[in-house]
């Protein structure tokens, strides 16, 4: 199921042009238009789910699969480093477009990309109480 005002699902579904590097029956993948590195590209569902949360668990179980094939074939034909994954959900967590989507984003040395976080040093009495709260004890 597409969603008619939604730019990846009509990205994904061909109805707009794209630079597909594969494509099957649940995915379109394509080159990033305002890309990171050379080669970055993105993994888009046919199926429209805005994010990680929506994503059907059959879809989703395909992804990771998909994402390590392509990473693979991108760093043997461009020569890249290294490799990031990259998956944001919600606004607060960089996702500007609603439709899950994965970057996959070639890496290289001195390529001035910083794909990072600040680390926090948590006491261990923080670390337990999250813990405990996830567990929910």
């Amino acid at each position: 199921m597409t969603k008619s005002d939604c730019i990846f699902c009509k990205l994904a579904n061909g109805e707009i042009p794209t630079r597909s590097i594969y494509e099957d029956e649940d995915f379109n993948v394509i080159l990033d238009m305002n890309p990171a590195t050379k080669g970055h590209a993105l993994i888009l569902p046919k199926q429209h789910a805005d994010n990680l949360y929506d994503l059907p668990d059959d879809v989703a179980a395909k992804i990771l699969p998909l994402a390590k094939k392509l990473a693979t074939k991108l760093t043997e034909t461009l020569k890249a480093d290294g490799f990031n994954l990259v998956q944001n959900n919600k606004e607060c967590a960089g996702q500007t477009v609603n439709h899950f989507h994965l970057h996959l984003i070639p890496r290289y040395e001195n390529d001035g990309q910083r794909i990072l976080w600040n680390p926090t040093t948590p006491s261990a009495e923080e670390l337990d109480a999250t813990l405990n709260t996830i567990k929910g004890n």
